[in-house]
């Protein structure tokens, strides 16, 4: 296998430049440019965090409503509307759950619902002076101002930045109106002071801590807009990528996809491995002369109901399917992982093959299938040009696979396979279903070649 690259500090040069900065701290999801299927999965991903956050507020607020109405009241109680405001939030919220739960909420009916949290909070902070029969300033020291950090963090379950910059701005908005409103309402005595101790003793307000309220608000929305952005990058990424790996099974076996993906270093074409493996190939006798008179989609429905019959006998017996060629399928066992028994399952796989192939009934049901299968080292790893790999595996006895198959026209034979193989079989204790005759041929169409294989017939006659 390859060595891995050691480190160059030249790479690194411009590593911390404002641009990367920027990008690290912003990156762009880029959502427009995603195939419709990731999108749509990113799409419900944010229709169930929006009703996540409709849960949280209609619990936060209930008990707030419960809390109120369990808190002694003063007499005569002069804020009894505030019970109808929080039952009529309650309401709505309720309402635009059950529309989240049913139907995407549209984004200006989730913008007016930020506006109206924020509207309601400030609400009810400012019913405080009233019910209690204090300064407006009095309003601005409850502990409630913390709800509004709340408010602004159930943004973050949308996985969404604009939505938190949105709660945050607003909560900032809302704050700064009321501190507004507490120096404008009694023009003769605003209550401003510039003591520190004064503030925490009195009703007097201390514009500096109120303007510091504001700014953690901001400071509070923009690490949370930030984060949420760089998330939500993650988060397309990520699906897009699962989404990709999820259509790359299909085009290739499950070992070979978790080769890929818990390889410690980004695989590279060139890297590869001796290993004694089995190999399969399997292929539909005289297919191309049988392809010519027949119209396009009916051999391309002829071979993929014959692949549909067979890869997945292949795949039971942990063997991986390596290519399609074609009519022809090029199949291993013990390449991809390791399996103390390789020969074993090639053999059984054969066998599988053989008898479901009289309960085929689809187009494939009329075809001859032609098997066979050797055991020997081969080179297995990755090959390409860098931008597309594919593993593979290369060596002599792929190429005597691929002769000992051809044979079996020549013997009127169905299946054959090597000697060597055969024999690991048994060791690895497999039970033959039949008594195997033995054959050899020539490697090499040399007619001086003393190049012999020995073989075993699996399958007499040429059923179909």
């Amino acid at each position: 296998m390859a060595t891995r690259k050691r480190f160059d500090p030249q790479d690194n040069a411009g590593a911390f430049s404002v641009q990367r900065i920027l990008t690290g701290l912003w990156p762009s999801p880029a959502r427009a440019t995603l195939p419709a299927q990731v999108a749509a999965s990113i799409e419900k991903n944010d229709d169930l965090s929006e009703v996540l956050v409709r849960l949280i507020q209609f619990t936060v607020f209930a008990l707030w409503g419960l809390f109120y109405l369990a808190a002694p009241k003063p007499n005569p109680d002069t804020v009894s509307q505030v019970p109808w405001v929080i039952s009529f939030y309650l309401c709505f919220t309720l309402a635009t759950l059950l529309v989240a739960v049913f139907r995407r909420l549209p984004r200006p009916i989730i913008y007016a619902s930020i506006l109206i949290d924020m509207a309601m909070l400030t609400y009810l902070i400012w019913s405080f002076h009233i019910q209690y029969d204090q300064p407006a300033s009095f309003s601005l020291k409850v502990v409630e101002v913390a709800n509004y950090f709340v408010l602004i963090g159930l943004r973050v379950l949308r996985f969404e930045a604009r939505f938190v910059v949105a709660a945050g701005l607003t909560a900032a908005s809302c704050w700064g109106l009321l501190v507004y409103y507490t120096v404008a309402h009694d023009p003769v005595d605003p209550m401003i002071t510039r003591d520190y101790v004064t503030y925490l003793t009195s009703n007097s307000v201390l514009i500096g801590a109120e303007v510091s309220k504001i700014i953690s608000m901001l400071m509070f929305t923009a690490i949370l807009a930030i984060a949420v952005r760089r998330a939500h990058t993650f988060l397309v990424t990520s699906v897009a990528e699962g989404s990709a790996a999820q259509s790359l099974s299909r085009f290739m076996a499950e070992t070979v996809a978790e080769q890929i993906r818990d390889a410690d270093h980004q695989i590279q074409a060139g890297e590869g491995m001796r290993r004694d493996v089995a190999i399969l190939n399997v292929d539909i006798r005289d297919f191309t002369t049988l392809a010519a008179q027949m119209q396009p989609d009916e051999a391309m429905s002829l071979l993929s109901d014959y692949q549909h019959q067979v890869v997945p006998i292949i795949h039971k017996h942990n063997g991986v399917v390596d290519k399609f060629m074609g009519d022809g399928i090029l199949a291993t066992f013990g390449a991809a992982r390791h399996d103390p028994n390789y020969c074993a399952n090639t053999l059984k796989c054969m066998d599988e093959i053989l008898a479901s192939k009289e309960s085929w009934t689809g187009p494939a049901s009329h075809v001859v299938t032609n098997l066979a299968a050797v055991e020997g080292p081969v080179i297995y790893g990755a090959v390409g040009d860098g931008d597309r790999l594919e593993f593979t595996v290369i060596g002599s006895h792929v190429n005597i696979a691929a002769k000992l198959e051809k044979l079996n026209k020549k013997l009127g034979t169905t299946a054959l396979s090597g000697r060597k193989l055969y024999d690991k079989a048994i060791q690895q204790g497999y039970q033959p279903k039949r008594d195997y005759r033995s054959i050899e041929f020539a490697l090499s169409d040399k007619p001086k070649s003393e190049a012999q294989f020995q073989a075993v017939v699996v399958a007499e006659g040429a059923s179909s």
